[in-house]
């Protein structure tokens, strides 16, 4: 399944992208797809610290989960979340209940409230070359990029935390600052 897959459907698709219903969904109306919008970005910087160890699959079924838990991604209301949040996080069965990657979250939050010209202009600052070759294969798409280690250090320069290169980089992907989708695939 390294190249793109023809679906049920009919339509050719990203290997992973007609694996399940979700990710076809996901890769068809989400993935790769431009994302601006400071809470919206925050969301996905969250839910890829979550899913670092872990399927992605296991987050996007859980993810109306983790919206409902962490106020819709409000910026400025996880940034106020308390010790009392914390262990209310840590017993909601219906997200991941790491307490470093909540941890992390809260303060992401804050890392984010408190920058200058807000976190839209922090990220969208990294996207890849927008004319750079598709990929033919899964295996030519990479999982780190020099932007996407350049993004994470000036991440964690600003104070965020669960967002290494290769976090960084499915970040990229999922919010369209790079287009991973190969080229044969119906969403690219």
């Amino acid at each position: 399944m390294s190249g793109a897959v023809r679906g049920a459907d009919g339509l050719l698709r990203c290997g992973w992208g007609d694996s399940t219903e979700d990710y076809r969904t996901y890769h068809d109306t989400e993935w790769g797809r431009p994302v601006h919008g400071e809470d919206a970005l925050f969301e996905r910087i969250s839910l890829e610290a979550f899913q670092s160890g872990l399927s992605w699959i296991t987050i996007l079924r859980r993810r109306e989960n983790f919206r409902t838990a962490f106020s819709g991604f409000v910026i400025a209301e996880v940034a106020a979340f308390g010790p009392a949040d914390v262990e209310r996080l840590l017993a909601d069965e219906g997200i991941i209940r790491n307490r470093a990657k909540i941890e992390a979250t809260l303060a992401n939050a804050g890392a984010a409230l408190a920058l200058d010209g807000g976190l839209d202009e922090l990220v969208w600052r990294y996207a890849a070359d927008p004319g750079r070759p598709a990929p033919r294969t899964l295996d030519e798409v990479p999982a780190v990029t020099p932007e996407s280690t350049a993004l994470a250090k000036e991440l964690k320069k600003r104070g965020f935390r669960f967002v290494g290169p290769t976090t960084a980089y499915a970040l990229m992907q999922a919010c369209g600052l790079v287009n991973d989708h190969l080229a044969d695939c119906h969403a690219r």
